[in-house]
Order: C-alpha cells, then sequence, then structure tokens
C-alpha cells in the first residue's frame, strides 16, 4: 500500500508539468519540442549530480546499460509528445496519449502475472473511461469555443493522419516503456528494492542528460538557433515537475504496476484543474463528472 503515495505525487506533478508543457510549446518554432527536451534532459542530469555529491548515493554505470530498453521508450515517447503539440490539440491527443496507462496495466497482467480483484478492475475501468471521456468533452469545448469566435485551424493540424500518429506513437511507446519498467524490477526482484529503484532512477536521469546534450549540440551549434535560459521558464518548470513525478514514479510502479499504470494517466485531471485556473478556461458539466469518476477510481484504489 505504500506506493500509493508517491503514484498520487507524480500524477500531481506530471499533471503540472503538462500545464507548463502547454504553455512552452511554440506551434511556430519547429525545434520547440527539442527546446523542451534539452531542459528536461538538463534538469534530470542535474538532479541526479544533486543525489549523488550531497546525497552520497553510490551509482553503478553498468545500470544505464540494463536500464537502457526503459528509458529509450520513455524518453522516445516523451519526445514525439512535445513534437505532436505542434501538430495536433492536446484535447484530441489527450484521450490517446493517456491510454498508454491501460495498456501497460494490461501488459503487465498478461505477461508478468501481476493480480488484480474485482474491484481494482473496475476502478481501474473507471478512471480509463474518466480519462478518455476528458478528452472527448475537451475537444468539444475547444470547437465550441472556435465557432464562437470564428477561429480557423487548418484541417490537417487537427485530423491529418500524420498528425494523428503522434499521440498514438506516444500511447504505443510509453506503454512498452512502463511495462519494461515493470518487467526490469521484476526482473532484479532478487536485489533491494530501495538500491535498485535509485539505480533505475539515476540511469534515468543520465540518459535523458546525455540526449539533451545531443539535442543541445543539433539545436544551438549545428542549427544555430537561439536558446536562452530566460526564455525557458515555463519549459525549465515542466522540467522540474517531470523530474519530480519521475523520483516518485519509480518507487510507485516497482511495488504494484498493474494498478500504478491506469492510475498515473489521470494526471490528466490535474492538468485540466490547473489550465482553468491559471490559463481561465472553463470546465463543463461533463468533465465535472468524468473528473468525478476518477476521483472515484483512485479512492477505491488506495482502500483497496
Amino acid at each position: 500500500m505504500w506506493w500509493f503515495i508517491p503514484a498520487i505525487i507524480a500524477t500531481i506533478s506530471w499533471g503540472t508539468a503538462d500545464l507548463f508543457y502547454k504553455k512552452g510549446s511554440v506551434p511556430d518554432d519547429k525545434y520547440s519540442y527539442l527546446k523542451t527536451v534539452i531542459m528536461v534532459g538538463f534538469i534530470m542530469g542535474i538532479h541526479a549530480v544533486y543525489v549523488m555529491l550531497v546525497q552520497g548515493v553510490s551509482y553503478d554505470p553498468s545500470y544505464m546499460i540494463k536500464y537502457l530498453p526503459v528509458s529509450f521508450f520513455y524518453i522516445t515517447s516523451m519526445a514525439v509528445g512535445y513534437a505532436g503539440l505542434r501538430f495536433l490539440e492536446l484535447s484530441i491527443s489527450a484521450p490517446v496519449q493517456n491510454s498508454s496507462g491501460a495498456i501497460a496495466g494490461l501488459l503487465t497482467f498478461i505477461f508478468l502475472g501481476q493480480s488484480v480483484t474485482r474491484l481494482q478492475f473496475g476502478a481501474i475501468a473507471l478512471i480509463t473511461v474518466g480519462v478518455v471521456l476528458l478528452g472527448v468533452f475537451e475537444h468539444r469545448l475547444a470547437e465550441k469555443e472556435r465557432l464562437e469566435t470564428k477561429e480557423v485551424i487548418d484541417r490537417k493540424y487537427k485530423y491529418g493522419a500524420i498528425a494523428l500518429l503522434f499521440p498514438l506513437f506516444y500511447a504505443i511507446l510509453d506503454s512498452i516503456g512502463t511495462f519494461a519498467d515493470a518487467w526490469f524490477f521484476d526482473a532484479y526482484a532478487n536485489l533491494d528494492e530501495a538500491t535498485l529503484e535509485m539505480q533505475a532512477n539515476l540511469s534515468y536521469e543520465f540518459t535523458w542528460l546525455l540526449v539533451a546534450i545531443v539535442a543541445f549540440i543539433y539545436v544551438v551549434i549545428i542549427k544555430k538557433q537561439p536558446f536562452k535560459l530566460k526564455d525557458q521558464k515555463d519549459r525549465g518548470a515542466a522540467a522540474i515537475f517531470e523530474t519530480i513525478g519521475q523520483f516518485f514514479y519509480v518507487y510507485a510502479i516497482s511495488s504494484n504496476a498493474v494498478i500504478v499504470a491506469p492510475m498515473i494517466s489521470a494526471y490528466a485531471v490535474v492538468s485540466i484543474i490547473l489550465s482553468r485556473i491559471f490559463l481561465k478556461e472553463k470546465l463543463t458539466k461533463g468533465q465535472y463528472m468524468a473528473i468525478v469518476g476518477i476521483i472515484i477510481g483512485i479512492i477505491i484504489l488506495s482502500i483497496e
């Protein structure tokens, strides 16, 4: 049951990060997603160095190779998600992307033999349906607002087959990454759990740092694009919350992946609520109902 609190913290952190990802995305800048990659990688790298030097944690570099399949799928899925924000609205991509948690939960249930009770299964289904409905209602609201303001958006950016591939690829890659994460902890279950969790998290963060360095060289040095820290406030904030979420996520997923994966996918609730507060957007009755359903599902999982 100790996994529940880290899962909640990860959910809130990633939901908050999503808000800043929205604010930091620049549709007219084709390198926008790579600049986000740079900030996320640098912040994660700073945290990893802090953990080693200040907290005195010993790190075994061999784990970077052992954990590489997990890091690869996670980092690639996130980069694809950042890129997709330029071509597809979040209200359309969100229900597809957030389905990754349900897919991952199903994979761990089938291939790793992790079990759930009927009540837990019902809660997972409630959360998954709620997340999908949130995206549907969000899209309808966005369409209504455009009709009222007579805003016109090129259909290729909303419904084009290529654009829709971004959230689809994200869902597939992220669910494989989550499954690989669960498999990793299952494969090394004979080792000290706390040590293994820390090694995995540090490996992920150092891998992110390497990716950020490569992206920085490409964007700034090769393509000669401007990159000033003062212009990266939203991306930096997103990176900080992303790092916090990842830190607690590792502890949660190592214990109960089949439940944690779909539960954390409900971070869309946090993102939408914060968007309404800080971006002055409004919630519809349907969105309120979907949020209540997701919260009920999370409460059931906490009691169970």
